[in-house]
C-alpha cells in the first residue's frame, strides 16, 4: 500500500473515531468557501490530510491539540500565474517568503529563464522546486522567444519542445500564450503549441492584452481558457462573459477600484475569477507581500473578504486542477492559514501539510535548497566593453544632418522622429533624448550591439544597465554618457548579470544575479534591501516618480510583442506592423566645421 493510501486510510479511520487524529486543531472560525459562511469548528488532521472538521469539543482524541483562540482559519492562499524570476530569487528564497505570507501554492511560468536556457531552463524550475513546503505547479513556456523574427532569445520552442516540457509530470500546462498574433493568424509554430497542450489534457493560459470582438472570440475558439492582462472594468467583464477565467493581478492596482465595483454588480461571482501576482520585485515582496497584499486591496476597495478569499482558494483550486486544495474539508490537503481578521489579513500561522510551518510572520524551520540540483551560471558570454560601443552612428554620412526614428515613451512605446547633428559619423544627442543600446547575450547570432534614441525619460544623468529585461533577456544598457554606459554594462559582465547604476564613471549600486543572469544567490532580506537601495539611487540618474517605475520602464523596453516601437538584438522593431525598421530617415552632408584658423574640427 502506498503511503498516500496509508495516510488515507488512516484519516478514515480517525473521521470515524476508531483512532485518534495526529493534530486536532480547535477553537477555530472556519472560513467556508463553498457556502461562504463563517463557522465555529474543529479540525482533525492525520498525515497530510484533513480528516475530519466537526462541531467544537466533539472531539478529543489527538495526539496533539493546538488551539487557535478564534482565528479564522483559511484554505492556504494560491497564486494562480507568476514568474518567480521576478522576484530574482530561486525558488526555496521565494518559498521563504511568500510562505509566511501565508501562500501555499503557485503556478510558476519559468518565461524568463527558458528564454535563456530553453527547455533547461525548465527543467531546473522543476528540479529546483522538488521537496520544497511550497506546492509549485510548473507551466510550459509558449513564448520563446515571445515575437519570433523581431529577438532573438536563447532557444526557439515549438511543438515539439512543448510535447516534452508536458510530458513531465511537473509541468501542468501551456504558459501564457503571448504570441497572440500567431495565434490568430494561424502560425503553424502557435497551432503546434496549442494543440499540444490540448492533446495533453492539461491548461492553456493565455495573454490576451488589448482583445475584444471578434479577435477575443478567435483567441478562446482556439483552445486558450485564462487571462491576466485585463486593462479596464469592462475589459475584465467582457473577458469573463466570453468564458475565460479572468485572474486580477496584483502588478495593476491602479484597475482594482474599477473592477471591484464592476463586480460587484453582478448577480453571481463566478469560480472564473481567481488572483495572481504575475510579477513582484524582491522588495515590495518582502515588505508589502504577494497575493496576501492583493487581497488586502480587494478587501479595501469593497469586496467581502470572504470572496476576495474564494479567488485564492477555492477557484484557484478549481482552475489549477488541483482538487486536493482550496476547501477546509475531509480528503484535503492540510494546507492553511490563520487569521486574526478578516478586515485586515496578516497570516498568523501557517500550515502546510498538516505541520506548522510559520508563525507571525516567521519560518519555524529553514528551508532547504532541492538537492542535487546546480543552478545554471555564466550566462552573459559578453567580452569587456568599451566606451566606443556606446556611440550611435549613421553611416554614409561624415558631417551634416540625419533623421532618424526613436523610441518615445517605456514600456507601452510610440513612434517619434527628430532631426540630429552628425559629426565624425556621430550622432550629437539633442536635449531631452538617451540612448538605449541592446547586445545579444545568448550566443546564438554574431552579437552587433544595436543602439538607438530613447524619448520621455529626461537626459539620464549616468547610466542604467540590466541583464533582465522581458522576454529575451539581452544586456540593455541606457544613458547619454557612454562611459558610464561601459562601466554599468562591464559591471554586468563581471558578476554574472544583474542590474547596475553608474554615474560619472562611478557604481552608483549594483545587484548581482549570477544565476541565468537574473537570479541572486543572497538572502531574501538583503537582496531585498541592495533593491531598495538600487531604486533609491535611481533618482540620480532618471526623474521617475515613485522610482520603481524606472525598473518597470526598462524591463518593458524592448518587449516587441507589445505596440510601437522597441529596440531588440535584431534592431529597431514595430510591434504592430512585426517588422524591423531602419530608424534613418534620411540624411544629408553639410560642410564640415572648421576652426578661426580653417583647419577641420578635430584635425
Amino acid at each position: 500500500m502506498s503511503s498516500n493510501a496509508q495516510v488515507r486510510r488512516r484519516a478514515v479511520q480517525a473521521a470515524r473515531g476508531e483512532s485518534p487524529f495526529d493534530l486536532l486543531l480547535v477553537e477555530a472560525q472556519i472560513v467556508d468557501m463553498a457556502t461562504g459562511e463563517i463557522r465555529p469548528a474543529d479540525v482533525g488532521i492525520v498525515g497530510e490530510m484533513i480528516a475530519s472538521v466537526h462541531p467544537r469539543g466533539s472531539r478529543t482524541d489527538a495526539h496533539e491539540v493546538r488551539s487557535l483562540a478564534g482565528g479564522y482559519l483559511s484554505p492556504g492562499l494560491m497564486d494562480t500565474h507568476v514568474h518567480l524570476e521576478s522576484s530574482h530569487l530561486p525558488p526555496e528564497r521565494y518559498a521563504e517568503i511568500v510562505l509566511t505570507q501565508g501562500t501555499t501554492a503557485v503556478f510558476w511560468d519559468p518565461h524568463e529563464l527558458a528564454n535563456v536556457l530553453g527547455v533547461e531552463g525548465v527543467r531546473y524550475a522543476v528540479d529546483a522546486s522538488r521537496h520544497l513546503p511550497l506546492q509549485v505547479m510548473v507551466a510550459a513556456p509558449s513564448s520563446v522567444p515571445s515575437t519570433p523574427g523581431l529577438e532573438m532569445s536563447g532557444a526557439d520552442f515549438a511543438g515539439a519542445e512543448m510535447e516534452t516540457m508536458l510530458g513531465w509530470p511537473e509541468v501542468r500546462g501551456v504558459a501564457e500564450v503571448m504570441d497572440m498574433h500567431g495565434v490568430l493568424h494561424g502560425s503553424e509554430r502557435m497551432q503546434e503549441i496549442v494543440q499540444a497542450g490540448l492533446n495533453s489534457g492539461k491548461l492553456i493560459e493565455g495573454h490576451a492584452r488589448g482583445l475584444s470582438g471578434a479577435d477575443l472570440q478567435a483567441y478562446l475558439a482556439a483552445g486558450v481558457t485564462s487571462d491576466h492582462e485585463l486593462t479596464s472594468a469592462d475589459d475584465a467583464l467582457e473577458k469573463l462573459r466570453a468564458g475565460l477565467t479572468i485572474e486580477i493581478r496584483g502588478s495593476h492596482p491602479y484597475l482594482l477600484p474599477d473592477i471591484v465595483a464592476a463586480l460587484k454588480t453582478l448577480p453571481h461571482l463566478s469560480s472564473q475569477i481567481t488572483v495572481c501576482t504575475d510579477d513582484v520585485p524582491p522588495d515590495m515582496l518582502l515588505e508589502k507581500g504577494g497575493i496576501i497584499a492583493l487581497l488586502n486591496l480587494l478587501i479595501e476597495h469593497g469586496l467581502p473578504a470572504v470572496d476576495a478569499l474564494r479567488f485564492a482558494t477555492l477557484n484557484a483550486a478549481i482552475r489549477l486542477q488541483r482538487h486536493d486544495l482550496g476547501l477546509i474539508a475531509a480528503g484535503r490537503r492540510a494546507d492553511l492559514v490563520v487569521f486574526d481578521s478578516l478586515e485586515k489579513l496578516v497570516a498568523r500561522e501557517v500550515y502546510v501539510g498538516g505541520e506548522r510551518l510559520a508563525h507571525a510572520g516567521r519560518l519555524l524551520k529553514p528551508i532547504a535548497p532541492a538537492p542535487g540540483v546546480t543552478p545554471p551560471r555564466d550566462t552573459l558570454p559578453i567580452a569587456p566593453l568599451r566606451a566606443d560601443d556606446f556611440v550611435l552612428r549613421v553611416q554614409g554620412i561624415r558631417h551634416g544632418v540625419a533623421r532618424l526614428r526613436h523610441i518615445r515613451g517605456a514600456r507601452f512605446t510610440q513612434w517619434g522622429e527628430v532631426e540630429v547633428q552628425v559629426r565624425d559619423g556621430k550622432v550629437q544627442l539633442p536635449a531631452g533624448f538617451s540612448l538605449i543600446w541592446v547586445k545579444h547575450r545568448h550566443g546564438r547570432h554574431e552579437a552587433t550591439p544595436q543602439i538607438a534614441l530613447l524619448e520621455g525619460w529626461g537626459e539620464l544623468r549616468g547610466a542604467i544597465a540590466t541583464s533582465y529585461s522581458h522576454d529575451s533577456h539581452n544586456l540593455v544598457v541606457l544613458g547619454r554618457d557612454a562611459d558610464d554606459m561601459a562601466l554599468a554594462a562591464n559591471q554586468l559582465i563581471a558578476s554574472g548579470g544583474g542590474m547596475a547604476l553608474a554615474q560619472q564613471c562611478e557604481i552608483l549600486a549594483h545587484v548581482a544575479m549570477p544565476i541565468a543572469g537574473m537570479l541572486s544567490d543572497l538572502p531574501a532580506a538583503e537582496l531585498a534591501r541592495q533593491f531598495r537601495e538600487l531604486r533609491d539611487l535611481s533618482s540620480q540618474v532618471a526623474d521617475w516618480e515613485p522610482p520603481y517605475r524606472v525598473f518597470k520602464a526598462i524591463e518593458g523596453t524592448c518587449l516587441a510583442c507589445n505596440a510601437g516601437p522597441h529596440l531588440t538584438d535584431l534592431g529597431l522593431t514595430d510591434g504592430g506592423s512585426r517588422q524591423i525598421v531602419d530608424p534613418l530617415i534620411a540624411c544629408r552632408e553639410t560642410p564640415e566645421p572648421t576652426d578661426h584658423n580653417n583647419n577641420p574640427q578635430g584635425a
